[in-house]
């Protein structure tokens, strides 16, 4: 048998536990006219909120939702802004069948456009299977949908790419947003007005517009020196041209792919008139490759109908 010390030592500090613990149970225990008001009163689940009306839709077949205006995208034409173009004549050329939605970037998931929203094959169609898709897996999408678009295997392909995401895309983003006479004329119609009629929220989105086209271009150098942003593009377009050639299309290939469209996502934007450019340096520019300009015509009819 144990000491007797041993099992009043026990015994005690049972009982300090146990009153340790009702005292910590006592703290965190509702009292007991809060409680009764609780059950007089029962949490009620209400069912969820509706899916607000400007919410991706899913439809029948793939939605791609780029910057467009609500006409051309219901008649399928080409998206003003690059990124979504790029994109918008990869699906095409892939033969991604697709129907366009005109959006903005505070209505993506991701906070950039464009993205895709996959289709409802039926009832049976599981959420997972609707999640948007970002831009950098469309190549991935359009694999498993059963598209095959070759892309070239150069070792230049990279430094030709480096081509349209540096040089001419600064010059892009000066010409457009920081070129005044663009930004009215082009950029203002298409980015700004159609978010709102308050003349004080144009005025900062307008702002925000230029000054974050001003930043992305200062990441790299300590000033913006527009005649070299100008000359820089100029041989970037010079480059592309040599690239191309006599051929349809780049690196030789026997159909169009991803560097196509790319190029095509500048040079379709450049040379449409529509847009109202008011300084053409840029569009001159291209203007001089006739073998660039005969391109973007050939996707132009071949994939947008002329449009």
């Amino acid at each position: 048998m144990p000491p007797k010390e041993a099992t009043e030592k026990v015994a005690e500090d049972q009982s300090s536990f146990s009153r340790s613990t009702r005292k910590v149970r006592d703290f965190f225990s509702i009292p007991a006219p809060v409680k009764q008001l609780f059950d007089l009163v029962p949490v009620i689940t209400y069912p969820p909120n509706q899916v607000p009306l400007r919410a991706p839709k899913p439809a029948r077949i793939p939605s791609l939702y780029v910057f467009s205006k609500d006409q051309d995208a219901a008649a399928g034409r080409p998206s003003f802004n690059p990124s979504c173009l790029k994109w918008q004549t990869f699906l095409n050329i892939a033969g991604v069948d697709h129907r366009l939605v005109s959006s903005n970037n505070h209505s993506s998931p991701t906070g950039s456009l464009p993205f895709l929203l996959p289709a409802i094959y039926g009832s049976n169609t599981s959420q997972d299977s609707l999640i948007p898709i970002a831009s950098n897996k469309f190549v991935k999408y359009a694999t498993e949908y059963g598209c095959n678009v070759e892309e070239s295997s150069s070792m230049r392909y990279g430094a030709y790419q480096s081509l349209l995401d540096h040089r001419i895309r600064n010059a892009w983003l000066y010409t457009l947003y920081l070129e005044p006479l663009n930004f009215s004329a082009v950029a203002y119609p298409l980015y700004v007005s159609p978010t709102s009629s308050n003349p004080l929220v144009r005025a900062s989105i307008s702002h925000q517009l230029r000054a974050a086209a001003e930043a992305e271009l200062l990441k790299h150098t300590s000033i913006i020196d527009t005649d070299d942003l100008y000359s820089e593009a100029d041989k970037a377009f010079e480059a592309l041209s040599i690239l191309l050639g006599d051929d349809a299309w780049f690196f030789g290939n026997d159909k169009p792919a991803l560097f196509d469209a790319s190029v095509f996502a500048y040079t379709q934007l450049l040379l449409d008139d529509e847009l109202g450019w008011r300084e053409k340096k840029l569009c001159r520019a291209l203007r001089r490759r006739a073998n660039l300009a005969r391109h973007r015509e050939r996707l132009l009819v071949r994939y947008f109908g002329g449009s």
